[in-house]
Formats: C-alpha cells, structure tokens, sequence
C-alpha cells in the first residue's frame, strides 16, 4: 500500500523532499484498531512509534487502584509513543482507540537509521519533542496547582482558540473529559451546570457555546466558581 499521500501531510514529516518521504513510506506498517482495543500497555517493549491516520486515542495511566488519568487524546496526523521508542525503552503509558482508528507504525531501528541519514528529519522530531515536553509540563501544573473549575474553564478555551470558534464540540465524552482533567464526571457535570447557571456558557450534548470569554477567562486563570 502507497503510504506518501498520508505522510507528506503529517506536521512531523512536513517540508520533507520527495525522496524522503519515499523512505518514510516504505518502513511504515499500517495497523487498524477498533474502539476500544488496546495499542500499547503500560511497560510494553517501545520498538517503535505510531502516528494516528484516523480515529482517536487515548494515552492514560492507571492507578494502583484502577483509576484512569488520561494524559492526552491524540488526534489524526498526531504521533504517539515516540520518546520512549528513540529513548530505546518501554511504554510508561496505555494507548486505547476511543474510536476505530488507522495508525502507521515506525519501528525504531528503521527510523533511527533514517534519521542518520537524514538530519532535517531530526530537526523535525526534536521540535515536536519540545512542544510534547510542554504540554505534559502545564498538564502537571494544572492537575498540582489549579482546581477543577479553572482546569475546565482553560480547556474551553483552548479548543476554542484552536478550532477558532465560539460554538465548540467536545471530541471526547464528559467521562473521558473528567479523566483527563482529574475529576469524576458527577463533578465535571456540576461545574458545567454552575457554569450554565453563571452565564459563561451554554451546554447541549457535546456542544458548548462560550458566552462570557472574559468570565471564562478570569476562570481559568484563578477566579474562584462557587459550587
């Protein structure tokens, strides 16, 4: 199967001549993944990383008790499981298709010659490393230092400043949502309704209208929401 279509248009690969993203094609394996099936678990062998074509994954940990923490959804055309694969270690983490889902797989032994070869490459991946190391960082710093209201209230606002729109729709449900902001959904549910009662936004299903930015804002950044 012809993979170049796929990869030209991943951020990780972007700006690549042709003849690389040849090679790139022909060490790639496409894997399927129905939801719900697990990728990877938590101390599996890292040999190799995976780039979601299609679907939607989560990466999350679970506690000695059970409880899960999602660290990440994973959207099309995002990797997954590339440091521990070039650190030459096991996965810290689960991956789970939270739906069914198309991932092209790097071995590692095959990339990391590629990138020998091929330092632009390594330019690109050492980019998106920073940006990784960055988004665990203010995860960490949400989950230790803000309270759920304003961890919600940021993340609000986050998908609305990417997809560039007032009226947002929720790409996980308030379950997963809850796990990856470190609640339980009967909270995360009555943080909405405060919300709604407040005026800072409307909520129907998955859909979320912001209302108030600047409430929302003052919210996210150490206002205090009764509940």
């Amino acid at each position: 199967m012809d993979f170049k279509d796929s990869i030209r248009y991943i951020p990780l690969f972007k700006g690549l001549p042709d003849r690389q993203i040849e090679e790139l094609s022909r060490i790639a394996i496409r894997y399927s993944f129905l939801k719900d099936r697990i990728i990877f678990s938590e101390g599996d062998e890292a040999d190799g990383f995976y780039v979601l074509i299609s679907g939607r994954v989560k990466i999350y940990k679970l506690s000695k008790e059970g409880k899960e923490q999602i660290l990440h959804i994973v959207e099309a055309q995002e990797p997954f499981g590339e440091v521990p694969a070039f650190a030459g270690k096991r996965f810290p983490a689960h991956a789970e298709a939270i739906e069914d889902s198309i991932t092209l797989f790097f071995p590692r032994d095959a990339i990391v010659q590629l990138i020998k070869n091929e330092p632009s490459l390594a330019m690109n991946m050492l980019a998106l490393l920073s940006l990784r190391l960055r988004q665990f960082t203010v995860l960490v710093e949400d989950l230790s230092l803000k309270e759920v209201p304003q961890r919600l209230a940021a993340y609000i606002l986050l998908i609305g400043e990417r997809e560039k729109t007032d009226e947002i729709e929720l790409n996980i449900n308030k379950k997963q949502l809850a796990s990856l902001l470190g609640t339980i959904p009967e909270t995360m549910s009555r943080i909405l309704g405060k919300m709604v009662a407040k005026g800072l936004i409307d909520v129907q299903g998955r859909r979320i209208k912001l209302i108030d930015k600047k409430a929302l804002e003052e919210l996210a950044y150490g206002a205090k929401l009764d509940i």
